[in-house]
């Protein structure tokens, strides 16, 4: 990030535009623009362009938050005392490999007979929910 002075202290300017700014503004084009001009296929693959640009947009606005809860619940079920990882990247890695664990759990039939199977029903359920709210908002 960026820095001025003014009047002697320094102040933090962010960086401009965002990531979600430089894709609102693509997807804007897209619409008004580009589309309104195209028809047929070409059309149809702008909206396509402009829906992925809206898929990315909410990925980025949740995927932390998201990611957060979803390593703190498989945590939870699996038992799992370590401290969430502190990069997102690594926060995303740590809720692959407990999925993975999770899955491996399910299908050895570990969460069949489990006094935690009905947790691992809503894990899963609330799992799909979040990342069809990233897809597609309008599904309920």
């Amino acid at each position: 990030m960026a820095s001025s002075q003014r009047g002697g202290a320094e102040t933090p300017v962010p960086d401009r535009p965002t990531k979600r700014e430089l894709l609102g503004a693509v997807r804007s084009f897209l619409e008004q623009e580009l589309m309104p001009e195209l028809e047929g296929v070409k059309r149809f693959h702008a909206r396509v362009a402009s829906n992925v640009l809206a898929i990315v947009s909410r990925e980025i606005e949740r995927e932390e938050p998201m990611l957060r809860g979803q390593h703190q619940k498989l945590a939870e079920l699996l038992d799992e005392t370590a401290p969430p990882p502190p990069t997102l990247t690594e926060l995303a890695l740590g809720v692959e490999r407990l999925e993975a664990e999770l899955a491996r759990r399910i299908r050895a039939g570990e969460a069949d007979a489990s006094p935690r199977r009905e947790q691992v029903l809503e894990y899963l359920a609330g799992a799909v929910r979040e990342r069809l709210a990233i897809s597609n908002p309008s599904y309920r």
